[in-house]
């Protein structure tokens, strides 16, 4: 059985990620998310939207107590 995701808008990709509606545009511009093309419009599907963000999360530095590091 074929499971659907939920399909967004570019608007609703915007506000989940917390920014302007031209960033996700860019994003399908460049093809760097999957999107879906319904007719004239452009959808997301909200498990690329997941993917993008897991794909894109920067885990922290973990620094030992009593090392001191340079400046570059």
């Amino acid at each position: 059985m074929v499971t659907v995701d939920r399909l967004l808008t570019v608007q609703q990709v915007a506000e989940l990620l917390g920014t302007s509606v031209r960033f996700p545009r860019r994003l399908i511009e460049e093809r760097r998310i999957v999107f879906v093309k319904v007719g004239r419009h452009v959808r997301i599907p909200e498990s690329a939207v997941s993917a993008y963000i897991a794909e894109h999360t920067v885990q922290p530095v973990v620094v030992r107590p009593g090392v001191l590091r340079r400046a570059a």
